[in-house]
């Protein structure tokens, strides 16, 4: 069975730092992109930042210059370091994995349980 835990969420003042991580487990072939993603009260569920299995990411515009996804392919763990934290970051922050498995080697995407992040001000 795939596995994808999500850790490192806590309660920060504005201006500060937090750490995430994601890390899948199981039986599987390789996982290809990463993700997380968070939501809000009372929003849709929003892309945060993504990472290919080459390396490339992307980000959303309201996260740029503040947070970094990066990846350990030998661990199967993916990082979001979030500086700068602003109150409107308040979310629970969820991975999103998609993962090769099985005899036909099928792509499925997995998620975390979420990890909360509330930022104060």
């Amino acid at each position: 069975q795939v596995q994808v835990v999500e850790s490192g969420g806590g309660l920060v003042q504005a201006g500060g730092s937090l750490r995430l991580s994601c890390a899948a487990s199981g039986s599987f072939l390789r996982i290809t992109d990463m993700g997380w993603y968070r939501q809000a009260p009372g929003k849709q569920r929003e892309l945060v930042a993504r990472i290919r299995s080459g390396g490339s990411s992307n980000y959303v515009d309201s996260v740029k210059g503040r947070f970094t996804i990066s990846r350990d392919n030998a661990k199967n763990t993916a990082y979001l370091q979030m500086n700068s934290l602003k109150p409107e970051d308040t979310a629970v922050y969820y991975c999103k994995a998609a993962i090769v498995a099985g005899m036909v080697l099928t792509t499925r995407y997995y998620w975390g349980q979420g990890t909360q992040v509330t930022v104060s001000s």
